[in-house]
């Protein structure tokens, strides 16, 4: 949905395997920018655990732990029970915290953006124009983390996203 950030990620190679630690550091950037939205402490949780596992503070299975938690708490989050669906936020901020851990950070963005939007209006996810902000918060993020691996050198003087 977010064109710019795929395009990002397709160049400074978000999905090859010697990406992990960036994926993990950009689905954290997500994941933290919807916290507030989560219902389930374990949610909140995993959050705190995959910020220590980026900061090197955490073992890997305390992390797979965590990881396997808050996708068992993704798959089974009641959503709203409220007519207006304000809880579906938290249904899409969950998400973006399960994708977050499990490395897809891709997805993790595209729920966290979509659980952003819905939070102010519900109505408001029909108005691509609503999801303006966090697209560019998103490709600014990860164009932060990727730092010097943006712009490759044989491409140096095209700088497509770079300053």
């Amino acid at each position: 949905m977010n064109e710019e950030l795929d395009a990002l990620a397709a160049a400074v190679r978000l999905m090859d395997d010697e990406s992990a630690d960036l994926r993990l550091a950009f689905g954290l950037a997500c994941a933290r920018r919807v916290v507030h939205l989560l219902e389930d402490p374990r949610a909140v949780a995993a959050v705190g655990v995959l910020q220590a596992f980026v900061e090197g503070r955490c073992d890997a299975s305390t992390f797979l732990a965590a990881r396997r938690e808050v996708e068992a708490v993704a798959r089974s989050h009641p959503g709203s029970r409220s007519l207006d669906g304000a809880a579906h936020a938290a249904v899409s901020a969950t998400n973006a915290v399960a994708n977050a851990l499990a490395g897809r950070a891709l997805d993790a963005a595209g729920y966290g953006a979509y659980a952003a939007v819905y939070a102010y209006s519900g109505s408001a996810v029909m108005d691509r124009s609503a999801f303006e902000g966090e697209f560019r918060w998103q490709v600014e993020e990860l164009a932060r983390l990727a730092g010097a691996r943006l712009i490759p050198p044989s491409a140096s003087s095209r700088r497509p996203f770079g300053p």
